[in-house]
């Protein structure tokens, strides 16, 4: 890591590459989530195709760490210790003396040591629900917010039964595909990548 943050440091500064100097934390979030979702995609292809794209998203880390550290406002260092702190601190039962029965429990802790983080400060809806996330995963995170049922293919035949020819309907009938997906325990943004991985795998190059 200290290599990776050496080269990003040598990029950064004088004599080094213009476009790496020209970037900022908001030019680079099309980078940062590009490279998640091809490591997302990527544990479908292999070790290796996984160990080479999270190389590429542990070079956002760096790069975002050397931007700050230029502005003095944080450090990879800061970061690293960040997270190592947040494990051990949502972990007590691995690092403390709490005692749990079982995986549901250590979620219940982990939620409530996180409210207890921000001083038990409740947090809106919007902000559980990252914007940046894909449409699908959006949904199923907001519908296991609100508690909205899982349902079964008769709950997608309905909505698409009653549905208009409009973007509203669209909306429902695919919300009802969500609902159906968490029905079934299959992940509908991990899904829905995947059939568009195997259509895409299927077309022709195209003629140069």
């Amino acid at each position: 890591m200290q290599e990776l943050l050496t080269v990003m440091r040598r990029l950064r500064g004088p004599g080094g590459c213009p476009w790496d100097q020209e970037q900022t934390h908001e030019t680079l979030r099309p980078y940062l989530l590009e490279e998640a979702a091809e490591a997302a995609d990527a544990v479908a292809q292999g070790p290796q195709a996984l160990a080479d794209e999270l190389g590429d998203v542990l070079l956002q880390v760096a790069f975002h760490s050397v931007i700050a550290e230029g502005e003095g406002t944080f450090s990879y260092a800061e970061v690293e210790r960040g997270i190592v702190d947040k494990l051990v601190r949502r972990h007590p039962h691995v690092f403390g003396q709490t005692q749990v029965s079982g995986s549901e429990e250590v979620v219940s802790n982990w939620q409530a040591i996180k409210a207890a983080e921000r001083g038990g400060k409740p947090r809106s809806a919007a902000d559980r629900v990252p914007a940046a996330l894909g449409a699908l995963a959006r949904e199923a995170k907001t519908q296991k917010i609100a508690g909205t049922a899982k349902t079964g293919r008769e709950g997608v035949a309905a909505a698409l039964n009653a549905a208009p020819d409009s973007e509203g309907g669209v909306a429902e009938v695919l919300a009802a595909a969500v609902a159906w997906a968490r029905g079934l325990g299959v992940d509908p943004e991990v899904a829905l990548r995947a059939h568009t991985a195997r259509t895409l795998a299927a077309l022709p190059d195209e003629a140069r």
